[in-house]
């Protein structure tokens, strides 16, 4: 995937919307999507979801549309319970291309699937899933509690102070996540001393994804005024 970013940002620098099928997020090099005149968007579903399609288009388009739709899927309750892994085995059977399949998480008895193409299609009009009646639901493009843009105040672009301020969270408790691997940066394992910088995206897994969008100001203080775009 790495080999193939430069090419796909030069056919959106030359006026093409590219979309990729789905991609592991930890197997983007984000750093090779930082063009003046492309745009890119990263989407899964779910803030912190792990598999995300990218999309990439010319700078002077506005916006497009990320191609992710989720899915609530819920089973009729009198049978035996699913977990997530039972719910797999069931979805592996319909045949769907792994590439048009996300995240799948489970809620509540119902279970969240992130489709794109054609696997969207196949999952609206299901009206059975292993012999059991199903009924399916568009959740949207983007599941969870949503996002909003924050302004905070840090005394540095340290990971794991920027992580924290920004989720709300102690340091202490954010350090503990990059420890065991669950924070990444631009989609690599974070080092809590390394430094976030505009256009970079942090997530976490349980808490989110914060998509950093620039200094506001620097403070008398030697502090900084950051504007974060935290999804959850």
């Amino acid at each position: 995937m790495k080999q193939k970013l430069p090419t796909l940002v030069a056919q959106a620098r030359g006026g093409r919307v590219v979309r990729t099928p789905f991609l592991e997020g930890d197997d983007i090099d984000r750093r090779q999507l930082q063009d003046d005149e492309v745009r890119h968007k990263l989407a899964g579903g779910f803030p912190d979801a792990r598999r995300v399609v990218l999309t990439l288009h010319p700078a002077h388009i506005p916006e497009v549309d990320s191609g992710v739709t989720v899915l609530r899927l819920t089973p009729e309750p009198g049978g035996p319970g699913w977990d997530v892994q039972d719910f797999m085995v069931q979805l592996r059977r319909l045949n769907l291309p792994e590439e048009q399949l996300g995240d799948v998480r489970e809620e509540r008895g119902s279970f969240l699937v992130a489709a794109t193409g054609k696997a969207v299609q196949t999952l609206e009009a299901l009206t059975e899933l292993g012999g059991r009646p199903v009924e399916v639901e568009e959740v949207g493009e983007t599941a969870g509690r949503g996002s909003k843009t924050r302004e905070v105040v840090v005394p540095s672009m340290r990971v794991d102070v920027v992580g924290a301020k920004g989720f709300g969270v102690s340091r202490a408790y954010f350090q503990q996540g990059i420890d065991g691997g669950k924070v990444r940066l631009n989609g690599q394992p974070a080092r809590a001393s390394s430094d976030i910088r505009e256009g970079d995206s942090l997530s976490a897994d349980g808490l989110g994804r914060i998509d950093f969008k620039r200094v506001v100001n620097e403070t008398r203080r030697g502090n900084f005024k950051v504007e974060l775009e935290v999804h959850r």
